[in-house]
């Protein structure tokens, strides 16, 4: 759409204030599978599912005509209602459900039913139940994502199990770990997300149905049961109370998005490192240009998922922050809910994405990973020598003695490995103190992460 004249700024109506719903970034932030799901249409033909099954689940109960239910029910089956017509109540009532129930009302035409639609319910119960019917189909996109994430690591973590490179502590060479080490320590959280994915998913997927105040008091004696029967129409578990003030599924759930994109950010933060300038140990399969400088093939998904990492962190505070829920309703606290929680739900199915895609096509460069293990000096092999000493000396003495053969190395450009052979030539060192010889556990860490991904099924 072209500016007009006087508002340089005027543009595409459908323009966005996030980035993830930028027409321009779509292809970097958006996550369009979980965006549909956040959509207007979805809420309202949520909300209009819910009020069909608790309509359903009170004529069974006896609560309302039996007929007026099941019209009801198929009525919200098969009902469109425009979004967009909510907008004026709900720009003033701060809820779209009572101009939700208007708009169903009058398409009815059957004013005999329609007076029993919402029969004892509030805002609140059709929206969080609405809002568990979407919450369950994006929690089964995450969890189809972290296993094609998981499986990927697996592959590449039992492939390079034994393929050695320099471990860094602080930045600094430490001593030799494995590739695959390395990769099945970005995988083994993310199977712990997974079994915590799994525990928290049935507290979390329940329905809402309280009524005004929590105690459901225009449904009687019969309150409970046509809660649990709306719960099992919509297939979500029957919490067997009130929960309008109490937060903790939500905030759960937003404190396990943050961990797990916190653990992938973690990845992508050690990829940066891996690819940047002078190091090369890896290759990613791919990357950015820049706009000035041909050479450069920039990191851009490990950048992406460490700025999503980042970004969680401080959307899961206000989450966190909105569990502090005022009394029976807190329309504030709910409010930061709204803003916050399809923004996360995006940033985590993003993140969870691009990482399947990255751990996919990541490839190592062995010749790259040895020169980071072995600079000519072999001071990686410090630790190694000292404790291999101490078959001849105390600990003490032994540091000390590598310690001074360290400053020979450097000061002489000689290997720390042939001065230790030239000062105990019956020890054979240069067979003990290789890459290889000192891996450690690091083969049998990425091996055994391979084997619990299989064991969950998964690789």
């Amino acid at each position: 759409m072209a500016r007009s004249a006087g508002d340089p700024w005027a543009g595409d109506a459908l323009m966005a204030a996030s980035a993830l719903d930028s027409a321009i970034y779509r292809d970097l932030f958006h996550d369009a599978d979980i965006a549909r799901l956040f959509t207007d249409s979805a809420e309202v033909r949520a909300m209009l599912l819910v009020e069909g099954a608790l309509a359903r689940a009170q004529g069974a109960a006896g609560l309302i005509p039996e007929t007026a239910a099941a019209f009801i029910h198929r009525a919200a089956m098969e009902m469109q209602i425009d979004p967009a017509g909510l907008a004026p109540d709900t720009g003033t009532n701060a809820v779209p459900v009572p101009a939700l129930v208007a708009a169903f009302r009058k398409a009815m035409e059957a004013p005999d039913h329609a007076q029993y639609l919402h029969w004892g319910a509030t805002s609140q119960d059709i929206m969080e139940t609405a809002l568990m019917l979407r919450l369950r189909q994006v929690i089964a996109l995450q969890a189809q994502r972290l296993d094609r994430t998981v499986a990927a690591l697996a592959t590449l973590a039992e492939t390079h199990a034994d393929l050695p490179m320099a471990a860094r502590t602080y930045g600094q060479v430490a001593t030799p770990t494995s590739f695959g080490a390395v990769v099945a320590g970005w995988g083994a959280p993310l199977l712990r997300h997974r079994d915590r994915l799994h525990e928290l998913q049935p507290r979390l997927l329940t329905a809402s149905l309280s009524g005004a105040a929590g105690t459901l008091s225009v449904m009687g004696d019969r309150g409970p049961a046509v809660r649990a029967a709306m719960a099992e129409g919509l297939g979500l578990a029957d919490p067997g109370e009130s929960w309008h003030p109490a937060r903790d599924r939500l905030a759960e759930y937003a404190g396990w998005m943050t961990g797990l994109t916190a653990s992938l950010a973690k990845m992508g933060e050690d990829l940066i490192l891996l690819t940047q300038s002078g190091f090369g140990e890896v290759q990613l399969g791919g990357g950015g240009a820049s706009s000035t400088m041909p050479q450069k093939s920039n990191p851009v998904v490990p950048s992406v998922l460490l700025a999503l990492g980042r970004m969680m962190v401080g959307l899961n505070a206000n989450m966190q922050g909105a569990a502090i829920h005022r009394q029976q309703r807190d329309g504030a606290a709910w409010f930061v809910e709204w803003l916050t929680l399809p923004q996360m739900c995006m940033i985590a199915g993003r993140a969870l994405s691009l990482a399947a895609e990255q751990a996919a096509a990541l490839r190592p460069v062995p010749d790259r990973m040895m020169a980071g293990v072995d600079d000519g000096l072999g001071l990686i092999h410090a630790e190694a020598l000292t404790f291999a000493l101490t078959d001849r000396m105390s600990r003490p003495a032994a540091a000390a003695e590598v310690k001074a053969l360290c400053k020979q190395a450097m000061a002489e450009g000689r290997s720390l490995v042939a001065l230790a052979d030239a000062r105990w030539p019956d020890a054979g060192f240069s067979a003990r103190l290789t890459p290889a010889a000192q891996l450690g556990r690091a083969p049998a860490e990425a091996r055994a992460f391979a084997a619990r991904a299989r064991a969950a099924g998964i690789a």
